[in-house]
């Protein structure tokens, strides 16, 4: 299985030296997008799914805290700060936004090497089996849905609010409960919002959308 991981790093040498580093000593199991700046960090990870994310804090565009919000509101993957801010404050903040470790610089490649492939390999080991329901297939590791085995794009509300009804399979869930369960504190509109967001799931999943049953006055589930 190829891993691919992305590093947001503004010095070029050390940018181009992990990734060097990783796609030699990984033998092609391993690939490496690079950004230069957090700007470009955000838009690689909105268009893309990564297995790892190794991320610098001062970054011109957007820092690499803004860059791990913004992940963990799609993405579980692994995120790595490398950065030269080794107080403690700065390292606390990066383990309550959603970061799993912390390496000041200056760093040995090799140590980072090590520690982001043995925290691949235990959240591997740890992976979470596929949830089926005959011909629904939801992945929460890889965050993806297969309809008879064809993959489906869901935005990632959707595919969060399917989730969440294949992990509670005919249990009722209202609008609110839907809305604190899977928007959290990132909310900004009605509760209609969440009808609007199970038409569209309804649609992408076609005639398996018809799992998912209205139950007037009280919300939805899925059977």
């Amino acid at each position: 299985m190829i891993h691919k991981y992305l590093i947001v790093e503004d010095s070029t040498m050390i940018r181009e030296g992990v990734c060097e580093y990783f796609e030699m000593t990984s033998q092609g199991s391993v690939t490496m997008d690079q950004a230069a700046t957090g700007t470009e960090g955000l838009n690689k990870i909105r268009e893309n799914k990564y297995d790892l994310v190794i991320l610098d804090i001062m970054l011109p565009g957007a820092s690499g805290f803004d860059i791990c919000k913004e992940l963990r509101k799609t993405s579980d993957c692994p995120v790595f700060f490398l950065t030269a801010l080794g107080n403690e404050e700065n390292i606390l903040k990066g383990y309550e936004i959603g970061g799993d470790d912390y390496i000041v610089k200056p760093f040995s490649v090799k140590e980072l090497y090590c520690k982001v492939e043995a925290l691949v390999s235990r959240l591997k080991s740890q992976e979470v089996k596929s949830i089926k329901m005959d011909e629904l297939e939801l992945n929460p590791y890889t965050m993806q849905v297969f309809v008879d085995g064809q993959e489906v794009e869901l935005s990632p509300k959707e595919y969060f609010i399917l989730k969440l009804f294949m992990e509670n399979k005919g249990q009722v869930f209202s609008r609110e409960s839907i809305i604190n369960l899977v928007w959290e504190y990132d909310f900004d509109g009605t509760d209609r919002v969440v009808d609007s967001q199970i038409k569209k799931l309804r649609k992408h999943l076609g005639t398996s959308g018809n799992r998912i049953v209205t139950l007037f006055g009280r919300g939805y589930k899925i059977q």
